[in-house]
């Protein structure tokens, strides 16, 4: 077996390093020269527990290798990112440019998989367009959608231990995937047909969009009806049929935050919850940076003087590096505006060693110096915090209500 990985970001790089794991040959294609150039040293250009120890191993025996251009295999994985060209319609130009490269590498029984998160139709959509320049191939290619499920920060275990939905074009498509996953799968393996798979990934997301939205709904309520909104839903959960999520500063990251969208574009009239909600939680980031600017103007007039504020944490969920749709990104941005603002504030996130706009402070001489702390991510860093000297906190993501 030799397989090619088209796309070697947050899953397609864990993905590749985990296959090299059972002595196969992997080839990663990423268009990013540097991407490349890092892999190739056994390094990697983003944060995932044992994914470097993995990486490095594969490359120090051979079994993997990066580069520009896809090569020749059996197995071809596209694993790019999926955009919107706006909010109503979604950019699917990433998994067409990879099907295309690969497209004079296929031969007869090979097998083909998309792994992005895709709009329903579009491993159909794929096959149309292999088969419209590679018409010999019609039948004899096997041609399947498999959406990741991983968690960030614990996907080296979740590639091997989660159940996979696997969907073919066709039951024999369905059956040659469903035989390459089980080389690393640990988790049950669920054969199905390719729309309906495309259709789970965005559900999953879409529901966990639609449970955060009813939680921060109650975050807003609560604040205007002067009730802990963490004390109420640690009680509430106490009923042995309730499981309210946590609220937090939006929803962020490249799953929950933009799956929901693929359903809405297509089916405006019929996804009425799953677009309110992410309003709701679209609204909440612009809520809290709102909460934020009052503080500030609060304290202005309180003590005549521009107060030192600290923004905790820019990623998209507590513990990562990956700022990919991130409320808490939006929010710092919102209360930056002002161009004379910056020398009042710090912004923090010790995940990630630099930022091309933003510069970062350590979280401990953020907080040493600031006079309103804004908790913007629940990174464990920050629930060793302790204020002195009457700091104002803003726990807007449950740092130091959920001890």
């Amino acid at each position: 077996m030799k397989v090619t990985v088209v796309g070697l970001g947050y899953i397609g790089l864990p993905t590749a390093a985990l296959i090299t794991q059972n002595q196969v040959h992997v080839h990663g294609v990423d268009i990013n020269q540097n991407v490349v150039d890092t892999i190739n040293r056994g390094d990697i250009h983003i944060v995932e527990p044992s994914l470097k120890e993995v990486v490095a191993t594969g490359v120090a025996k051979g079994y993997l290798k990066a580069g520009t251009k896809p090569v020749e295999g059996n197995v071809y994985l596209i694993v790019v990112p999926t955009p919107f060209k706006d909010k109503n319609e979604p950019d699917i130009s990433y998994v067409k440019a990879a099907t295309e490269a690969v497209l004079p590498l296929l031969k007869e029984n090979d097998l083909y998989i998309i792994e992005s998160t895709s709009p329903v139709g579009t491993t159909e959509k794929m096959a149309d367009l292999i088969y419209s320049q590679r018409a010999e191939l019609k039948g004899k290619l096997n041609i399947a959608y498999c959406p990741e499920r991983v968690l960030p920060g614990n996907v080296m275990h979740e590639l091997v231990y989660n159940d996979r939905v696997i969907g073919g074009i066709d039951e024999k498509s369905t059956q040659k995937a469903i035989e390459f996953y089980a080389n690393f799968v640990k988790g049950e393996l669920h054969p199905t047909n390719a729309r309906t798979a495309e259709m789970c990934k965005l559900v999953e997301n879409s529901s966990r969009d639609v449970q955060i939205a009813f939680a921060n709904e109650l975050s807003l309520i609560c604040d205007k009806a002067g009730i802990n909104v963490w004390e109420l839903i640690k009680l509430a959960n106490k009923h042995p049929r309730v499981n309210i999520l946590q609220p937090g500063a939006g929803v962020g990251g490249h799953c929950i935050a933009v799956d929901p969208y693929f359903i809405v574009a297509d089916y405006p009239m019929e996804s009425k919850i799953i677009g309110t909600a992410r309003e709701i939680n679209n609204y909440k980031a612009f809520w809290v940076a709102e909460k934020i600017k009052t503080a500030k103007l609060e304290f202005e007039l309180k003590h005549d003087r521009k107060p030192n504020i600290a923004l905790m944490g820019l990623a998209f969920k507590p513990n990562i590096d990956d700022l990919r749709e991130s409320p808490a990104k939006y929010i710092a941005q919102k209360v930056l505006q002002d161009a004379n603002a910056e020398a009042n504030f710090f912004v923090v996130e010790p995940n990630v060693e630099s930022h091309p706009v933003y510069k970062l402070t350590d979280y401990k001489e953020a907080v040493e110096s600031a006079d309103i702390i804004c908790y913007l991510v629940a990174h464990d860093e920050f629930k060793t915090v302790e204020v002195h000297n009457g700091q104002i906190e803003l726990d807007f993501c449950g740092v130091k209500n959920n001890k």
